[in-house]
């Protein structure tokens, strides 16, 4: 069951954990990253957490309520790995292009967080600022309100259902990772012409592309699409 987290002044520590550090909120979230990494979604917990922390896992309640909210917390954290040293230049597209594709690289780089947080909303502070930057840079692009929410939308749930959907490749274990790149070439290159033309006749394609994540192509079918809207209205 949730507990109610301790107000912010008084979450921090009075002494040392027995790792000699002060609990504080980033230290937690770094830690649940890293055990993420090196144990997966199964293995965090908040007794293995608390023993990482060299705290008592009742501790971690002074400053989350629970697992969940630290999930989110671990999801505010990817959002602000993509956010730093992103500066809008000025050209709405290029400007949404490196925002989706910053995103996008820091949930691959923690696969199995991503996995366990690409889906939240988090309602935290740097996830609030992406929000603001995207609708900032469509809205500022001539975009109607409307549609700079529609696009908002999309943009947003396709850069982190990407994540997702690559990040759980990632995580898989290195066997059953090489094991479904290999069908490609095991499996579809094999396919007769005769009971699969199309396959048969792409098959090198397919090899070559459907390893890779489609994102980049994605986003930028996207932004196509918003810029032709764009040059398009009334």
């Amino acid at each position: 069951m949730a507990k109610t987290a301790v107000p912010e002044e008084q979450r921090r520590r009075r002494r040392p954990t027995k790792h000699g550090t002060v609990l504080t909120h980033e230290l937690i979230v770094e830690t649940a990253l890293r055990m993420l990494r090196e144990h997966g979604v199964q293995g965090l917990t908040a007794r293995r957490l608390g023993l990482a922390l060299g705290a008592d896992a009742s501790t971690l309640y002074r400053y989350f309520a629970g697992l969940d909210e630290l999930t989110r917390a671990i999801a505010d954290a990817l959002m602000q790995r993509a956010m730093t040293g992103w500066t809008p230049g000025g050209e709405w597209r290029a400007d949404l292009r490196d925002l989706g594709l910053r995103i996008h690289a820091a949930y691959l780089a923690h696969p199995q967080a991503a996995v366990l947080a690409a889906s939240r909303v988090s309602g935290r502070a740097h996830e609030i600022a992406a929000d603001e930057a995207i609708l900032g840079v469509l809205r500022g692009a001539g975009f109607a309100d409307p549609a700079a929410v529609r696009i908002y939308h999309v943009f947003i749930d396709q850069s982190l259902a990407f994540a997702a959907l690559d990040a759980a490749s990632l995580a898989l274990p290195d066997e059953a990772r090489e094991a479904d790149e290999a069908v490609w070439q095991a499996t579809y290159a094999r396919l007769p012409s005769g009971t699969h033309p199309h396959i048969a006749a792409t098959s090198g394609l397919l090899a070559q592309r459907m390893n890779e994540s489609a994102y980049p192509a994605a986003l930028d079918l996207l932004l196509s699409a918003a810029a032709a809207e764009l040059t398009t209205r009334p």
